[in-house]
């Protein structure tokens, strides 16, 4: 995951990315089944101008949007293989986010969640779910404020208890364990920002994506970074905020899916018939060309 940076915002950008996941089976893999979730979306402050996926060994793939609106590509290898490489390669134009919405009431709020499908995103899951005593501390945290300045003290109270420390945690970490040893990556922060917003009333959804982890790169010098991941709250509108970075989600942040939790946008996951091996060697790089 992204290591924490000071973001500012600068500008329309073009971004290049590559992300590269190589899995090496202890013995030959008799046969694989895989979907990724590894191509941006399309959206009023981004636009993905190229993307594509490829695959070694060779296989045929297909594409679909699953039912949080991220674009799904699948493929199965049928053959016996010793190793994978998949190899996800997009071109996206960001801009600044615009101006946030004028903020609704809580009243509002609580009746647009009751009535539409927002209530899928304000409901804890078993990923973000925390002890009774955490929505405790963000309710006094919350106290008075409206549902901008809400997400905002919410985050600050996870970003001061939590430090960024890759390492300590692992993609099936439950966010109350980040919390007591306070540390943890931004998939972690993220579902325990999500976890304590959905407790006050305030629908919101996970983002999975990338951040360019450097502000002021130089143009098509590549640089290495990680996946990402960020949240979106509900306020009249949905609004990114990065709680990792203390940060709205701006320029720097490419969106390649959004759900309930790290389940749904998972970039890569599947089934293989074989001996069990070690976890995937993962590359993500960045070239800023404009």
């Amino acid at each position: 995951m992204t290591m924490m940076t000071t973001l500012t915002t600068q500008g329309v950008r073009r971004l290049r990315i590559r992300h590269v996941t190589r899995v090496s089976y202890a013995q030959a893999a008799v046969s694989s089944h895989n979907e990724l979730r590894m191509t941006p979306l399309t959206l009023p402050n981004q636009t993905t101008l190229d993307a594509r996926v490829t695959i070694s060994p060779t296989a045929a793939t297909w594409s679909y949007w699953d039912y949080w609106g991220t674009q799904v590509t699948g493929f199965d290898l049928m053959d016996p293989h010793a190793d994978l490489t998949i190899t996800a390669s997009s071109l996206v134009e960001t801009q600044p986010p615009g101006p946030l919405p004028v903020a609704p009431t809580w009243p509002e709020i609580t009746d647009d969640t009751a009535r539409t499908r927002l209530l899928e995103f304000a409901s804890a899951t078993p990923r973000t779910t925390v002890p009774t005593e955490l929505h405790d501390l963000a309710r006094d945290a919350a106290a008075g404020l409206d549902p901008h300045e809400t997400a905002i003290a919410v985050s600050s109270l996870v970003a001061d208890r939590v430090t960024f420390l890759p390492g300590v945690t692992n993609v099936n970490t439950a966010p109350a364990e980040a919390w007591e040893q306070g540390a943890g990556v931004c998939q972690d922060i993220a579902h325990l920002t999500i976890s304590l917003l959905r407790g006050l009333g305030l629908p919101t959804r996970y983002v999975s994506g990338y951040l360019h982890p450097e502000r002021d790169a130089e143009l098509h010098r590549p640089v290495a970074g990680q996946s990402h991941a960020w949240v979106e709250y509900w306020a009249g509108d949905w609004c990114g905020y990065d709680p990792t970075n203390r940060t709205r989600a701006d320029e720097s942040h490419v969106v390649v899916g959004r759900g309930r939790d790290y389940d749904d946008v998972t970039p890569h996951k599947g089934v293989y018939r074989g001996v069990a091996g070690g976890p995937p060697e993962v590359t993500v790089e960045f070239t800023r060309v404009a």
